[in-house]
Parts: structure tokens; C-alpha cells; sequence
């Protein structure tokens, strides 16, 4: 079993379209796939029409196996089952705070409900905490989306000192550049500067700013699935293909 975060420390980037791109690739790849939403607002679940169980607690998500599984609702895509956030997982990091070994909790609880699946994607919540600290162990990759903009270069800087801060290994960092507009000369230098910078921490791949992803809210879909042919769709096939494969597309 393979655990994904996607995850920034900077709202407003490109995280939740990305799990739910990555996790229906994963998924249209022939893996058995798990959609985990830790964000309250629970926009994963409802990019894929599924509603949250309100019976899924902290407590019930961390200690309850059976309750944690019962929550687990199928797409309309097969291969792809998701867990829906609802907003009681607001009191994540309360809950933690009172639990031993908290910031290893996690990884107990998806090992232990999510083990039938190939692969865990994660949608997670754009902070540093008792719960970011646990999907910082969890995960295996941490797929970090960056505007390239002034402003979420300090952030991912922020989020690489706080790797060196608390010992944890930087390789797991998986950061990709979202909502690229190449027509603005900021974002194209911003590239360069941080590709320079962080050479060893960004992917090649690059996803644009483009109306066919704002239109997953109205879709309710994967970009794929009503845009098959766009240049959003490619740069999830490609952001897949290098996660996956190492795969780097030429277009």
C-alpha cells in the first residue's frame, strides 16, 4: 500500500483538483484506490457526489476500524472509493493532542482500514499541525502544488525549513508547479529561481490555470472525464506519469 498527501501550507493552490486528478489516474491505471479527505470543508467528496457519514468522528476515525470502513463510499469511477470529511474532523488536532505516540496515529488508522487498496491519496488541510505532522510520517510521497508567485515561494520555504526542523526527509517532498499562467513574466521567472533552488524537490510536470479545472465543481468530475482532450487533462496524465514512472512528458 502506497500513502500520497497532497498537500500546501498555502490555501487556494490547486490541492484538492490534484488528489482528485491523481487518485482517479491511480485509479483508471488498474490500482484499487482510496480518496481520504481530512479537510473539513470535504470538497473531494463532493467533487465526486459523495456525501460524508456523520457517524465518523475524531475518536471513531482514529480508534474505530469498523466505523472508519463503513464510511467508505464508491465513486461513480471504478477502482475509486472515497472517504468524506465532514466537520467534525475540524477537531483532529484536539483529539491528537490527548492521544499517545499522536503524530504516528495516522498511518495506524489508514493501515488498518485501508489495507485492501493499492493506493491512499490524501487531500489534506492547508496548515502545519499535530495532524500535518502525522501526514508528514504517513506518507510515502508528499505532493506539494506551488503558484509560482512571490508569495508560495516563502511558503514552500516555509514548509522545507519546517522538514529540517523536525528531522523529517525532505526526498518524500513532491512539489509540482499549479495554476501556471506562462504569459505572465513572474510566473516563468518564479519557475526558474525555484527550480534552481529546490532542484531536487520539484517534478517536471506543471499544471495550468485553466477554465476546464474550474469547471470541476460544476462537473462533478475529474478533469478527464468531461475534458479528456485538454491541456488540464494532459498535465494530470503527466504529473501521474511522473510520480509514478518517472515518467517526464515532452509536452
Amino acid at each position: 500500500m502506497k500513502i500520497i498527501a497532497c498537500y500546501s501550507n498555502k490555501g487556494g493552490v490547486g490541492k484538492t483538483a490534484t488528489a482528485v486528478n491523481l487518485a482517479y489516474a491511480y485509479a483508471k491505471a488498474g490500482n484499487t484506490v482510496l480518496l481520504c479527505d481530512l479537510d473539513p470543508q470535504g470538497a473531494s467528496g463532493f467533487y465526486l457526489r459523495v456525501k460524508p457519514s456523520k457517524k465518523l468522528t475524531d475518536a471513531r476515525f482514529f480508534e474505530d476500524v469498523e466505523r472508519f470502513t463503513k464510511s467508505i463510499r464508491a465513486s461513480d469511477f471504478e477502482g475509486l472509493d472515497v472517504l468524506p470529511a465532514n466537520m467534525t474532523f475540524r477537531d483532529f488536532d484536539v483529539f491528537l493532542s490527548r492521544m499517545r505516540n499522536k503524530r504516528s496515529r495516522l498511518k495506524k488508522a489508514l493501515v488498518a482500514a485501508g489495507s485492501d487498496y493499492d493506493v491512499i491519496i490524501l487531500d489534506c488541510p492547508p496548515n502545519f499541525s499535530t495532524l500535518s505532522e502525522n501526514i508528514f510520517k504517513a506518507a510515502d510521497q508528499i505532493v506539494v502544488p506551488v503558484i509560482p508567485t512571490t508569495l508560495s515561494e516563502r511558503t514552500f520555504d516555509q514548509l522545507v525549513n519546517f522538514f529540517d526542523q523536525k528531522g523529517l526527509p525532505k526526498k518524500k517532498l513532491r512539489a509540482f508547479f499549479s495554476m501556471v499562467q506562462r504569459r505572465k513574466t513572474l510566473h516563468v521567472e518564479t519557475m526558474m529561481v525555484m527550480r534552481k533552488l529546490y532542484r531536487k524537490r520539484f517534478l517536471q510536470a506543471s499544471v495550468p490555470f485553466a477554465a476546464d479545472i474550474e469547471r470541476m465543481g460544476q462537473n462533478r468530475a475529474p478533469v478527464s472525464v468531461y475534458a479528456g482532450r485538454s491541456a488540464a487533462s494532459a498535465a494530470y496524465r503527466a504529473l501521474y506519469d511522473e510520480l509514478e514512472n518517472g515518467v517526464v512528458s515532452d509536452k
